[in-house]
C-alpha cells in the first residue's frame, strides 16, 4: 500500500472533497521523512515555520468529563493551556496522551489532520495563521501535508478563530 492509500489520508481526502475542497485533496503531498513537528514540516517544504498549521490535541476537562480539543496553531507559536481553558470554559486543559489522541482523531500524534476524525472535535484556530496566504496542515499521517488557506481551514473545521498563546499582540484579521 502506498502512503497516499493510508486510511487516514484517504479519510482526509474524502472529507476535503465533501467540503468542496477537491483541489486541496489533489495537492496532498507525501514527504520523504516524518514531519512530526512544525519545524521539520517547514524545513521539508522550504517555507517559514509560521505557515504550518500545527495540529495539537488537548484534553479539556469539564467537570467529570474529558473532551478532545484540537488547536490549529501557527508553528511559530506555542498554545497556552490556561488561555485555552479560558477561551473554552474548561476547568483545565492539558496535552493529550497518544492513546487519547488516537481514540478521538483516529490519527497518530504528529499526523493529526484538521478533519477526518471519527466524530467532530471542537477546534480552535490560531489567528496568526491568517498572516500567511498558504498554510500547510497535516493530512492524517506523519509524512503527509496539504496546502490550504486560513479562511478555508476555518470553514473546513468550523473552528473558532482566537489567540492561543499566553501573551498575544493583536494579530492579523
Amino acid at each position: 500500500m502506498s502512503t497516499l492509500d493510508h486510511p487516514s489520508i484517504s479519510t482526509l481526502a474524502a472529507a476535503l472533497r465533501e467540503a468542496g475542497m477537491s483541489a486541496a485533496a489533489e495537492r496532498i503531498r507525501i514527504l520523504d521523512g516524518e514531519v512530526r513537528t512544525a519545524a521539520l514540516a517547514a524545513a521539508a517544504l522550504g517555507i517559514e515555520v509560521g505557515a504550518i498549521a500545527n495540529s495539537l490535541v488537548f484534553r479539556a476537562t469539564h467537570g467529570d468529563h474529558d473532551l478532545p480539543l484540537l488547536v490549529l496553531t501557527s508553528g511559530a507559536h506555542r498554545a497556552d493551556p490556561a488561555r485555552l481553558a479560558a477561551v473554552t470554559g474548561a476547568d483545565r486543559v492539558g496535552r493529550a496522551d497518544p492513546a487519547f489522541v488516537r481514540e478521538h482523531t483516529g490519527q497518530p500524534i504528529g499526523g493529526v489532520a484538521p478533519v477526518g476524525h471519527p466524530h467532530p472535535v471542537r477546534t480552535l484556530v490560531d489567528r496568526w495563521l491568517a498572516a500567511h496566504p498558504v498554510v500547510w496542515a497535516s493530512a492524517g499521517h506523519p509524512r503527509s501535508v496539504f496546502p490550504t488557506t486560513f479562511a478555508d481551514l476555518v470553514t473546513l473545521t468550523g473552528g473558532m478563530v482566537t489567540h492561543v498563546c499566553a501573551e498575544e499582540e493583536d494579530g492579523p484579521l
